[in-house]
């Protein structure tokens, strides 16, 4: 599940039950990202500030592809799949997801947010080769300065998150086998999905 020894559910107290406990209400279970986090409730606290910040200014359909999109070119397995499981929820369907999960034509995948994700991933990628000319782009797709700037911070703070899991070894949650085959294998792009079940407190 992971790399390091983290506090298990069943034992955790204080501020480390306080983050299950808020995991679990918003998922149905204690999530593996929130078991490596109980080793530092205190920057669980400050990432989901840090998100938070990001997502108040962004829609929220922009904001799910652009993290999509970072997790990719991070080939983090866990933030792809969490993030692909909520534009499938709320946007895209099933075989549409698939196809922007794997960069292939024919998605309905408006042109603005292809160049959003583009942008994305050079950010993730190589930042210090990103040139005017990449940002006039998304001026001409309509952005201005503030959502440019947006797109740019949730790229690189989706950096933080999916190295901290990656490093640390953190599995995927069992729960994403959930979903469809083809989506399911598009967005593992990493570490594969954990085959032990997940934990209630």
């Amino acid at each position: 599940m992971s790399f390091i020894q983290t506090i298990p559910v069943a034992k955790a107290t204080g501020e480390v039950r306080r983050m299950y406990e808020q995991n679990q209400a918003r998922y149905g279970y204690v999530p593996n990202y929130a078991k490596v986090f109980g080793m530092r409730p205190q920057v669980m606290d400050g990432w989901a500030q840090l998100q938070k910040s990001i997502r108040s200014t962004m829609d929220s359909r922009r904001y799910e592809l652009v993290t999509l999109a970072a997790a990719r070119a991070l080939r983090c397995s866990y933030c792809a799949l969490a993030h692909g499981q909520a534009l499938e929820s709320q946007f895209f369907s099933t075989q549409d997801l698939t196809r922007i999960a794997l960069e292939i034509e024919g998605s309905t995948l408006e042109p603005t947010e292809a160049a959003v994700m583009a942008f994305a991933e050079k950010v993730v990628r190589q930042a210090d080769a990103v040139t005017p000319e990449d940002v006039e782009v998304l001026r001409k797709h309509g952005l201005d300065d503030g959502e440019i700037f947006d797109v740019a911070a949730a790229a690189a703070a989706r950096c933080f998150f999916s190295k901290v899991l990656d490093a640390l070894g953190t599995e995927p949650d069992s729960s994403y086998e959930a979903l469809a085959p083809e989506l399911r294998d598009a967005l593992t792009v990493g570490r594969p999905i954990s085959r032990k079940g997940v934990e209630t407190i």
